[in-house]
């Protein structure tokens, strides 16, 4: 029997270490099959996380013009009257309590909007989303009374729309 020189037998091993193409191609179809289905199920969880937060903003808002009102005998009429004082030494006081974060006296937290509006009554709080149907699928309300009300579109949500929590109509 004769002997294959060394250098012959290690160019064989080497041509069998790797993968085929077909089995390359068959993992990357698996991943983009995988890819296909999860992609928008995250878009979907990562809206229902921002609308969730815009909820729990809406509440902490809430919150703050009840300390507000306790504090100052009416509610306030801006979100930046409910956020820190301008600057690093500013004394909190009515137009600016410190109530609430900075970046939410801007207006803007979880992907959402947040507007305020002075009313007879107290206020009212308007949230919607930054880019309808990435950033949320759903537009909030809030006044003085506390409930929170929601419309499953991009009209905003209104007094008479339905409490959020409620089931999608």
């Amino acid at each position: 029997m004769k002997r294959m020189p060394l250098l012959v037998r290690q160019r064989g091993r080497q041509r069998q270490r790797g993968f085929s193409l077909i089995e390359l191609l068959v993992v990357i179809s698996i991943i983009l099959i995988i890819l296909f289905f999860a992609v928008p199920k995250m878009t979907s969880i990562q809206a229902n996380a921002r609308e969730t937060g815009a909820i729990s903003t809406m509440k902490t808002i809430y919150a703050a013009q009840i300390q507000y009102q306790s504090t100052f005998n009416k509610f306030a009429s801006t979100m930046t009257q409910l956020g820190p004082p301008a600057g690093t030494g500013g004394a909190e006081g009515p137009e600016a309590a410190g109530l609430i974060s900075g970046s939410l006296a801007s207006g803007e937290s979880s992907g959402y909007v947040f507007t305020m509006t002075a009313t007879p009554q107290g206020y009212t709080v308007s949230a919607v989303p930054k880019t309808f149907g990435t950033t949320g699928r759903r537009t909030f309300y809030l006044d003085q009374t506390g409930v929170i009300r929601q419309n499953w579109g991009q009209e905003p949500a209104t007094p008479t729309s339905p409490e959020a929590g409620a089931a999608k109509q």
